[in-house]
């Protein structure tokens, strides 16, 4: 279980090592899982640390590791620890040097990795919470690298040059990396039937829609519409029920917008409950991207490759001259 295995998806999907969250224990599990492991400089290393950036990195708990295969679990330990101290190396020279990234800096970061990706906000937040992240922690680690960045920028003062045939090189041998699913924005406009069996509340219902419908093809505002007819959650917002994957859909819903353009409009879809009118606000069939869609977020990749790769060969040299202690 090498780290530059685990490193793997998380360099692909352009989502950095992420800091641990720190959970409670009691003051006696804490006395023990804080005992420290390494010394490094003016630093410490706890053993509570190196379990939290053990289950960052692989997802797994360290004790699970271990219960499986103890070779796998003290490979693991080796590896984290190397990097742990690599980071803690980093950091003293970050603090030296008084290196600092702005909010605004952050903000631009992690538009730009949901712009690479085509993520919208939704997306980053679900592929997060697979990995059992918050956005806070997130942007903490964002804000890490960028320094590391800076850091390395300063120190070893080298250009990356990325010529146009690497990048096109990485997308023909990747292509299955870089393609996207179906999406779709939706909005709805619902009349709500309070008694399902009242034949008149039906008709006056399905008048108002008949109206509203009119009203559409002669070009008024939909957004309009929901927020002066709708009875839906989020009508205030002109009816937008947000973004959503197309296998996210029942089959009910899938049937009704497939052969909606966007801007398009279903015709009255009549239920127990009401009547309702959709509206695809925005579409996306899917699919593989491009060259020109997946080289922004290819030249990322390669690029954080060069620069991990030079990070590296830095810090080692740094490290030759740091005090460092394991204690184990």
């Amino acid at each position: 279980m090498k780290v530059c295995k685990i490193f793997r998806w998380l360099i692909l999907s352009l989502l950095p090592v992420l800091t641990a969250t720190v959970l409670p224990h009691s003051p006696a599990t804490a006395e023990i899982r804080n005992r420290v492991v390494a010394i490094v400089n003016d630093q410490l290393v706890t053993l509570y640390e190196l379990n939290s950036k053990i289950k960052e990195l692989t997802g797994i708990e360290p004790d699970q590791i271990k219960t499986k295969s103890e070779n796998d679990f003290l490979q693991a330990r080796r590896d984290v620890l190397d990097l742990l101290i690599n980071e803690k190396i980093a950091q003293g020279k970050i603090k030296e040097l008084e290196i600092s990234v702005s909010q605004e800096d952050v903000d631009k970061a992690v538009e730009k990795v949901k712009q690479d990706n085509q993520l919208t906000q939704e997306d980053l937040l679900a592929r997060l919470k697979e990995r059992g992240l918050s956005l806070e922690v997130y942007r903490e680690s964002i804000k890490n690298e960028l320094e590391r960045m800076q850091l390395i920028n300063y120190e070893v003062k080298s250009k990356i040059i990325l010529r146009e045939e690497e990048v096109r090189k990485y997308y023909d041998e990747h292509k299955d990396e870089f393609t996207s699913l179906g999406k779709l924005r939706l909005s709805i406009i619902f009349l709500k039937q309070e008694d399902p069996a009242s034949r008149s509340e039906a008709d006056a219902i399905r008048e108002k829609g008949e109206l509203i419908l009119q009203k559409l093809r002669n070009g008024e505002d939909f957004a309009q519409l929901a927020k002066t007819y709708s009875q839906a959650p989020g009508a205030g917002e002109g009816g937008d029920l947000g973004l959503f994957k197309e296998s996210d859909l029942n089959e009910e819903m899938a049937e009704i917008v497939k052969n909606l353009p966007a801007g398009g409009v279903s015709p009255l879809i009549i239920t127990p409950n009401g009547i309702r009118i959709m509206k695809v606000t925005e579409k996306d069939s899917g699919g593989a991207k491009s060259f020109e869609q997946s080289q922004d977020a290819i030249r990322s990749i390669l690029y954080k490759k060069e620069l991990d790769a030079k990070y590296t060969t830095w810090v080692n040299e740094l490290r030759k001259k740091a005090y460092t202690k394991i204690i184990f």
